[in-house]
């Protein structure tokens, strides 16, 4: 498979995440780590995200970090400028995987997302 720069976000520990590493490696797909952990998420990255991605998609509403914030934070997201700065945040929040290629961005657990991203 050519060389192709394709970076897989998240956090090592998450279920979704080592779906996506262990697929990519069944592949035999070359690709870059990023730990949100360890590395963070800054503005221009999630930024570019978002004019691929809805944020309604991005934002994860169903993980622990969600839901360990208070009510009042979580009513102040109401549009795809306020989720981001919430996600900047806390980048736990955002949903996991995101696998970029280029100007492709597939979030979530998407096998067939991912192919279309890595083919030629």
């Amino acid at each position: 498979m050519p060389a192709q720069n394709i970076t897989l976000y998240g956090i090592p520990n998450c279920g979704s995440v080592k779906k996506a590493r262990q697929w990519m490696t069944e592949h035999q797909v070359a690709h870059h780590f990023h730990d949100f952990k360890k590395q963070g998420l800054d503005a221009p990255t999630l930024t570019h995200w978002l004019t691929k991605v809805d944020w309604t998609v991005l934002l994860n509403r169903k993980g622990t970090t969600w839901r360990g914030l208070g009510a009042a934070t979580q009513a102040q997201v109401s549009d795809a400028t306020s989720a981001q700065q919430l996600m900047l945040l806390h980048p736990s929040l955002v949903k996991r995987p995101v696998v970029v290629s280029g100007q492709n961005v597939v979030v979530g657990v998407n096998p067939q997302g991912w192919e279309s991203v890595i083919k030629p």
